[in-house]
């Protein structure tokens, strides 16, 4: 057994990954190949001309480049939604030390599709700011309620007991935004395109509204993320190496509350995201959060991106949401990984 002068040795100077430098360059060039494949690929095929005029052209009034100027702001904010659902599962994954947390499965996006449809439904809402905020409110009641539920009992808040009170208060809240919304037709209406989770509504203003919550999110993310390894090796472990836990816990939920309750607020309740790109960075590189977190949000970015480039091809000449295509991809992946030892903690 490792003495703690050696842990705190490993925990402040973590090694860098034999491979980093080549996952984070091919990364950074499947990022670039993901953008270029945005704009030109969906329901219609954009040519090379069309794509030069659209980005560099402002003059050109053609149809082919008002769709890639429109795409454009769909591309940026699937980067940055995939990003903050990818950040997201990294930091509920650590303070809760459960492989298999996800604001999906921990019902955090439920909470929020219920505070928006009560907004929507009682408070006539209809902007950008105003989601985001009662989004924001959701997801962190619900994320402390159903970390309570799951602390009760012997052993504590287990991962297992942690996704069962989960899909029990995702279940019981979707129950709500149905009562709310089935009589009332004008609800249903204006909540129905975006409770299945799309990207397709981008604006700029939108985004505007969204950056200050994923750089404040993903600040703190990275700020944290040495301490989060602490935290890994036990709370005994890290207390004694200085970590205020209850404080590191904090910080660390409010980062990821507020980035997936932000995504959420925008484009809808997006699952399975943050837990597949986690799950892929750490098949790539291990567990080190200071690499994990970074590479978590290229991950996400990148498989978000995708997701709704499938989405439009396979939905052409119309499109299918990307949390339908994220769903189909993560719900096996969730499975496999319930199915393994490997469940019980990080």
């Amino acid at each position: 057994m490792s003495s703690p002068s050696a842990s705190k040795t490993k925990w402040a100077n973590p090694h860098i990954p034999k491979h980093f430098p080549l996952v984070l360059v091919a990364s950074l060039i499947l990022v670039g190949v993901c953008v270029l494949a945005s704009l030109v690929l969906g329901s219609r095929l954009l040519g090379w001309k069309e794509l030069m005029d659209g980005l560099f052209h402002p003059d050109v009034d053609s149809y082919g480049a008002n769709i890639v100027r429109k795409r454009i702001s769909r591309t940026v904010f699937s980067l940055l939604s995939g990003a903050a659902l990818g950040v997201s599962g990294a930091l509920m994954q650590s303070v809760t030390r459960n492989p298999i947390a996800d604001p999906s499965i921990l019902g955090v996006n439920t909470g929020a599709s219920l505070f928006v449809v009560c907004g929507i439904a009682f408070l006539n809402i209809s902007t950008a700011n105003e989601y985001i905020w009662l989004a924001l409110a959701g997801a962190a009641i619900t994320a402390v309620f159903v970390f309570g539920i799951g602390s009760m009992g012997s052993g504590g808040a287990t991962p297992i007991k942690l996704v069962l009170a989960g899909a029990a208060t995702s279940a019981a809240l979707a129950s709500l935004v149905s009562a709310i919304m089935i009589p009332r037709s004008y609800v249903m209406d204006q909540f129905r395109f975006w409770q299945v989770g799309s990207v397709g509504s981008a604006s700029w203003s939108g985004i505007a509204t969204f950056a200050p919550f994923l750089a404040f999110g993903i600040l703190a993310a990275l700020v944290t993320a040495p301490a989060l390894n602490a935290l890994a090796l036990g709370d005994d472990v890290a207390t004694g190496l200085g970590v205020r836990t209850g404080i590191l816990r904090m910080v660390a939920a409010l980062a990821g509350v507020l980035l997936c309750g932000a995504t959420t607020a925008l484009a809808g309740p997006i699952g399975f995201v943050g837990l597949i790109a986690t799950h892929v960075t750490r098949l790539m590189l291990g567990s080190d959060l200071r690499f994990v977190i970074p590479m978590s949000a290229i991950s996400g970015a990148v498989i978000l991106t995708i997701s709704d480039i499938i989405g439009r091809l396979l939905g052409s000449p119309g499109e299918l949401e990307v949390g339908v295509v994220t769903a189909f991809v993560g719900a096996p992946l969730l499975i496999l990984l319930a199915m393994r030892s490997k469940v019980r903690s990080l």
